[in-house]
């Protein structure tokens, strides 16, 4: 569903991968696990195709960096749910609208928006904040919340990068607990962290870079 053909990636004139190769395959979860600065956000752009390989290729189900078109990424990237270490949500709408604006951009009708989106927020057990601003909710409140909206258009694969690194310990294990049910129903799930703990209790492979290299464990 996803693959890396020795794949390099250069930001600011400095090398940030090197050689680059592996498969995710559909349904699959996976950890990128290194230090700060080891590559492992880059690889989540590369997939999303925020940034572009100077060698090498990057497949993400039926298109390839090597021959996607600019005005097709948009449709790459509803088949990609994002979720960032600092949530990105937007602070002058609420829970409801932060989600729905997920599916407003694709032309979604209201109705639909409507369902889905209370569907999707009793899922991450958010349904009673629903009116509340970001700026009223905790942390794993607002995590569950992007979570939501990385999830409403039934993206293939959820990129979830260092989604835990916020929270304290118990939000920290809510949001495991969601993105194993997420994987659960079929969902593959890309996950950047350094957090041992939570790599160790809910096991799946690891991808370690170093160095923006894979090493072997």
């Amino acid at each position: 569903m996803i693959e890396f053909y020795n794949v390099n990636a250069i930001i600011d004139g400095k090398d940030i991968l090197k050689n680059i190769s592996f498969r995710l395959l559909k349904g699959e979860f996976a950890y990128l696990v290194g230090h700060s600065g080891a590559g492992k956000s880059t690889i989540l752009r590369l997939i999303y195709m925020d940034l572009m390989p100077v060698d090498g290729m990057v497949i993400v189900g039926p298109y390839s960096s090597a021959k996607i078109k600019a005005k097709d990424i948009p449709f790459l990237r509803r088949h990609v749910g994002v979720i960032f270490q600092d949530f990105k949500l937007l602070p002058d709408r609420n829970v409801f609208e932060n989600v729905a604006f997920a599916m407003r951009v694709i032309g979604a009708k209201s109705s639909e928006i409507k369902r889905k989106v209370l569907r999707v927020l009793a899922e991450v057990n958010l349904g009673h904040k629903r009116n509340h601003y970001p700026d009223e909710l905790s942390g794993g409140e607002k995590q569950r919340v992007a979570i939501a909206r990385a999830i409403i258009n039934n993206p293939f694969i959820v990129l979830a990068d260092e989604p835990t690194g916020n929270l304290d310990t118990v939000s920290a294990h809510e949001i495991m607990e969601i993105l194993e049910k997420i994987n659960r129903q079929g969902t593959a799930v890309l996950m950047a962290s350094h957090n041992e703990g939570l790599i160790q209790k809910y096991v799946h492979r690891i991808i370690n870079l170093k160095d923006g290299a894979m090493q072997k464990l």
